[in-house]
């Protein structure tokens, strides 16, 4: 289903009550023309997934955090902050999974100059 971030957290508010209680996956896509939020919820005890998609364009990439609605979205939010350059907003912990670098374009974006030096801080 797609969605807009305006409503995200209500929408995983009302899948979670219907059951929707594990998160199995944040992630994002590069299409080169806009980046888009990916989410998989699993209802287990019906074996049922819901995907949950949110186009974000290339120039205001931001999303708020699930954090209070999924432990586990933490992991995935930091990880789609540092390599798709994402801000998570609402989140308290600011700290990195990855190291901390120089570079201009995030690792995972279409744009990313795989052969600029690379400066671990």
């Amino acid at each position: 289903m797609k969605i807009d971030r305006e409503n995200l957290q209500r929408k995983v508010a009302e899948l979670k009550k219907a059951g929707y209680t594990y998160l199995v996956k944040i992630t994002a896509v590069d299409y080169s023309t806009n980046v888009q939020a990916v989410y998989i919820l699993r209802n287990i005890p019906k074996s049922e997934d819901v995907t949950i998609e949110i186009d974000l364009g290339n120039d205001d990439l931001w999303l708020p955090t699930l954090i209070d609605h999924y432990r586990a979205a933490d992991w995935y939010e930091r990880e789609m902050s540092e390599m798709f350059g994402i801000e998570i907003r609402g989140r308290v912990a600011r700290r990195l999974l990855l190291e901390k670098w120089d570079g201009v374009d995030p690792p995972l974006r279409k744009n990313f100059q795989w052969n600029a030096p690379y400066k671990s801080t």
